[in-house]
Formats: structure tokens, C-alpha cells, sequence
């Protein structure tokens, strides 16, 4: 297999017409990068409509703050029309909303390319179903970003993409989408095994999204200055690391500690579910711990960890949505 360098010099890459679906702070950074430097970028927006089309998109970052001046920012998929790439980055619990919003993206030729950008387990295969599984990619994004006001995105930390072919092997149109990427200032890279790359992050996800909401809200720098919950961080990574070995996807011990170093510099970061929760927002629990849960017992891996975290962030969810009815 050729790597993408190589295709980068045998390719000229096409000037894909992009949407973005779903433009909070996924969206918006991935989509603004893109925009940033000259893509067709078009977003599917809706509290921050008015304020993106009068004031622009800003994205505030260590690497850079830019402003996009002028956005294309549209309330509905009719009004953006069909499209060669559509980017999927809305909360997976609003995934039935695609049925209705999708149709409009695709071309008559059946070329347009769906690419999640969504967290956890299940998002391609609800693509794949209804779209059709040749027209699925699926994206991981490794990034720390908060939206802290309309049209605003905070983006603290990282930024990496790991994408790949929901039905098999990379694509000439993989690489090309990799390269684009990393032509606008994302490091993107292409991986052979899509499962594999989605287990891989939620050794990350599971803990540290999961306790920061199982101990009452708290930020990734407190989880890890606190013995106990350091504990149950590692005893609930090597549990997902066991499961993905059950499914075939080897994935070493020590990416476990690797993951505890990489997220130190974070500080007081806040992962998207426990902003989710905090603020009386539906929390993406099936995807990120439900799904992994329900695969680990069917294949006969130990669960024990990962079943308590997830019906106890299930409990705490239903409460605090009864406490606000």
C-alpha cells in the first residue's frame, strides 16, 4: 500500500463541495480549517445561524487564531444542495435526524461521500444501512474544543483525524481526503482498520468522558490528581483494551499509560459528555459506553467496570432530567 505521500504526487485532488452537518465545536474547527484555506465549505447551522452569517466563525487556538469573515451558513440540507463529502459531526443521539437531512446532501450519481466525525460505537452502521455501506467513512477525531459562546470555538489542545473505510481497506478517495486535510493544517491519518482505531479511542473516551460525569463534574486534571479515580481510570482502560482484544483488534497495554501522559497537558480540560451533562444536554451514553458494554458481554470479555460506569451514569442522567421537569 502506498503511502500518502506518494499518492500525493500522483494525485490531483478534486475540489470537493463540502457540508458540514452538525456544526458545533466539531464541526465548526474541522469545517473552519478547511474554509481557512479556500474549500468549498458549507454548514448546517442553527442556534448560531444569524450570529455566523453577520459576524463570521473565530476559532481561538494556541496554533492560531483565524476569523472567517464571510461563512457559508445555511438552516437547511435543501437550501446547501448535493455535495461530494459530507462531514457528520452532531451528537449521535440526534442521529435519526439524518434520515431527513442527509437525502438532500447526495448526488444523482451516488458518489457523495458520508464521513462521521461522531463519537463512539454503532454511527457508521446507521449510515451504512440507510446510504449505503460503499459511501461510509468513518473519522475519529483526537481533539480538546469547547464552543464558549455563538460562532466562537475554543480549541485547547490536539486536533489529529484517524479516518477510514467503513467497508474495508483505504480508497484512492481515502488518501485524497487525508491529503486535503493535512494541506489545511490537520494532521490526518489513514488507518487499514477502522475498528481497531474506534477502540483504540475509547480507552481514552470510556474513563475519562464517564468519571468526569460519575464524580460530579469535574475536569480531566482533577480525575487524575485523585488516587481513586486514577485507579478506576486504568482498571476501566485495560477492561476496554481486553474487549478490543476479544474482537480481534490487538492493542498494547501500555497504550493505557500513553494515554494517562498525553492527557496531563489538558489541565482543566472538560470532555464533551460531561459539558453535555452539565448543561441538561442529552449525553452520548449508548454510543460510548452502552454499545462497547453490550459488545464486550456478547463476546465474553470481562465488563464488570464498564457495566457499573454506564448505569450509573445512566442513573445520574435520568435524575438530573427529572430534577429539571
Amino acid at each position: 500500500m502506498p503511502d500518502s505521500e506518494s499518492m500525493k504526487s500522483r494525485h490531483i485532488l478534486p475540489n470537493y463541495r463540502i457540508a458540514v452537518v452538525g456544526s458545533g465545536a466539531v464541526g465548526c474547527y474541522y469545517g473552519g480549517k478547511l474554509a481557512q484555506y479556500g474549500r468549498d465549505v458549507h454548514f448546517l447551522m442553527r442556534s448560531d445561524l444569524e450570529h455566523v452569517r453577520k459576524r463570521g466563525l473565530k476559532i481561538l487556538s494556541k496554533q492560531g487564531d483565524f476569523h472567517l469573515q464571510k461563512v457559508n451558513a445555511y438552516a437547511t440540507t435543501e437550501e446547501i444542495g448535493p455535495v461530494d463529502l459530507v462531514l457528520i459531526a452532531m451528537k449521535a443521539t440526534a442521529n435519526e435526524a439524518l434520515d431527513t437531512l442527509i437525502p438532500p446532501l447526495l448526488k444523482a450519481d451516488g458518489s457523495t461521500m458520508l464521513m462521521t466525525l461522531q463519537n463512539g460505537l454503532g454511527n457508521e452502521e446507521y449510515l451504512a444501512e440507510r446510504f449505503g455501506a460503499e459511501n461510509v467513512l468513518g473519522g475519529l477525531c483526537f481533539v480538546c474544543l469547547n464552543r464558549i459562546e455563538p460562532g466562537v470555538i475554543h480549541h485547547i489542545g490536539h486536533g489529529k483525524i484517524e479516518m477510514g473505510e467503513y467497508s474495508g481497506l483505504p480508497l484512492p478517495r481515502t488518501w485524497e481526503i487525508q491529503g486535503d486535510f493535512k494541506r489545511c493544517g490537520v494532521v490526518c491519518s489513514v488507518s487499514p482498520d477502522l475498528g481497531l482505531a474506534h477502540w483504540r479511542k475509547l480507552v481514552w473516551n470510556v474513563p475519562f468522558n464517564g468519571l468526569a460525569i460519575a464524580a460530579g463534574g469535574i475536569d480531566v486534571g482533577q480525575i487524575l490528581a485523585d488516587e481513586d479515580l486514577l485507579y478506576l481510570t486504568r482498571g476501566l482502560m485495560h477492561e476496554v483494551i481486553a474487549i478490543a482484544k476479544k474482537l480481534g483488534h490487538e492493542i498494547p497495554v501500555s497504550f493505557a499509560e500513553k494515554n494517562i501522559e498525553n492527557t496531563k497537558p489538558m489541565g482543566a480540560y472538560l470532555p464533551s459528555s460531561v459539558i453535555d451533562y452539565l448543561e441538561g444536554r442529552e449525553v452520548e451514553i449508548e454510543p460510548i459506553w452502552g454499545e462497547p458494554l453490550r459488545i464486550g458481554f456478547n463476546a465474553g470479555a470481562e465488563v464488570g467496570r464498564l457495566e457499573m460506569l454506564y448505569h450509573l451514569i445512566r442513573r445520574l442522567v435520568v435524575r438530573r432530567q427529572r430534577d429539571e421537569d
